[in-house]
């Protein structure tokens, strides 16, 4: 990297609130060095035109259903729910290439930058060939999505994933599943590798697939293997009331339940979807130290249901974004769509607002995600604050929906009130990645794209 560089914005989110005038400065590892409100603007420093925000993480991604957005919004049947639309995701799942996945792994990430994530949680299942049998090096769709994340110049946390049944009752995949197969030691040693190969900006963690798919002996086995290593878990849990009834009936209590009482996780556990739950199960959570990862978009396109916000909120369980099947790739959508769908259910407005505390409702939504994004993508900061990676976003005042916008109602301005482009730059690890919307290689990313449909979906 070059001279550490400096930047200076009239205006910038720290600390939870908009301060004025703010002087930002980059260590040599592309990490926040100081950051310093009430300062004049030094010659050596970027003026930047707009406020600055933190980004966010992406704490949840299934890359590969990048492919598959907006192709399943037909019903052919009487009824039509998540288990019909999982059937119908296998068939991109069972046919996509490595480099058909590096190519739809480029164009998701410089989208989500384009939505304002600069770091995403890729929950990987697509292991293996197309005919369940092992490639000559286990990783490479692994691989295939680390190249893709440096193409587009984000952050990318690998979570290779625990996959080995179809059910709660079930001994084995089905068929179609047959390129998810893994156990224990195979996710250990693929997070091992992952770790090692010593990739900027790359990481890796550990996931189940939900407890269906990883049984007691399997998450026994992969919690040995584990020990105390500093790493992020994540698990898919309570996403559809099929799955509450099938624990109960398995298991005898719901997932979370079931979950916490068994396997104890702790503040290195993050819960996918949390979408069911009773008071106990959230109380249960907040004990154990473990997060909540609520991805709005997908859980409404695939008629998921509400998460009780305001319990989670209450709880002080720490909570993420993430963008799942892509349907949605930004997270102003995605905290837009968390407050207005508890609105609809609830019949009021402003329901994650905290009066007399945080009345802003989007302040206190994004504050709340941009506290919960480092956990999940296995880091220990996140945002402008001392030693986190100098990530931020440049809005555009212009914007619209920002502009004539009061200071105070920006926040608010953005997530309920904007349309279209709103951001003028994007920086990751204090280096620019897209500038007045725009990615340097952009053009290369979207064709090789549009190849990877044409040859996914020709024959339908």
């Amino acid at each position: 990297m070059s001279a550490a560089p400096r930047f200076f914005a009239q205006q910038a989110w720290v600390d939870g609130r908009w301060q004025a005038d703010v002087l930002l400065s980059v260590d040599a590892r592309g990490h926040w060095a100081a950051i310093e409100a009430g300062q004049a603007c030094p010659p050596d420093a970027t003026r930047l035109q707009g406020p600055v925000l933190p980004s966010l993480v992406d704490a949840h991604s299934h890359a590969f259903q990048r492919a598959f957005a907006g192709l399943a919004e037909q019903r052919d049947s009487d009824s039509d729910d998540f288990w019909s639309w999982r059937d119908r995701m296998y068939g991109v799942a069972l046919r996509t290439t490595p480099a058909q996945l590096q190519a739809i792994a480029a164009q998701l990430y410089l989208e989500l930058l384009r939505g304002g994530y600069t770091q995403v949680c890729e929950f990987h299942y697509l292991q293996h060939q197309e005919d369940g049998s092992a490639y000559p090096d286990a990783l490479s769709m692994s691989w295939a999505l680390a190249d893709a994340a440096e193409e587009a110049g984000l952050g990318l946390t690998m979570l290779p994933v625990l996959y080995a049944h179809a059910g709660f009752a079930q001994p084995a995949l089905r068929e179609d599943q047959r390129r998810f197969r893994t156990d224990a030691a195979w996710v250990w040693q693929a997070s091992q590798r992952l770790n090692a190969a010593g990739r900027p900006l790359l990481n890796a963690g550990v996931a189940l697939h939900s407890l269906r798919a990883a049984h007691a002996e399997d998450i026994r086995a992969l919690q040995a293997l584990l020990g105390d290593a500093d790493i992020p878990i994540h698990i898919h849990i309570s996403e559809q009331q099929a799955e509450v009834r099938d624990c109960l009936a398995a298991t005898g209590r719901r997932p979370m339940a079931y979950l916490c009482e068994d396997f104890r996780p702790d503040a290195r556990w993050h819960l996918v979807h949390a979408t069911h739950s009773t008071p106990e199960e959230i109380a249960a959570v907040a004990a154990s130290g473990a997060s909540a990862v609520i991805c709005p978009t997908t859980e409404a396109n695939l008629g998921d249901g509400l998460c009780d916000l305001r319990g989670w909120l209450a709880a002080g369980v720490p909570l993420s974004l993430g963008s799942d099947s892509h349907v949605g790739r930004g997270w102003v959508e995605e905290l837009r769509w968390l407050e207005y769908g508890q609105r609809l259910g609830l019949q009021q407005r402003n329901v994650a607002a905290q009066p007399g505390t945080q009345p802003a409702t989007a302040a206190r939504l994004f504050e709340a995600v941009r506290r919960g994004s480092a956990a999940p993508a296995g880091l220990r900061q996140w945002g402008l604050e001392v030693g986190a990676r100098a990530d931020f976003l440049e809005l555009d005042p212009a914007a619209s929906g920002l502009l004539g916008l009061p200071s105070s109602a920006m926040l608010d301005g953005l997530v309920f009130a904007s349309q279209g482009e709103v951001l003028r730059s994007v920086h990751v690890a204090g280096q620019p990645r897209l500038v007045q919307g725009r990615h340097e290689r952009q053009a290369d990313i979207s064709s090789r794209f549009a190849v990877a449909m044409e040859a996914l979906w020709r024959k339908t």
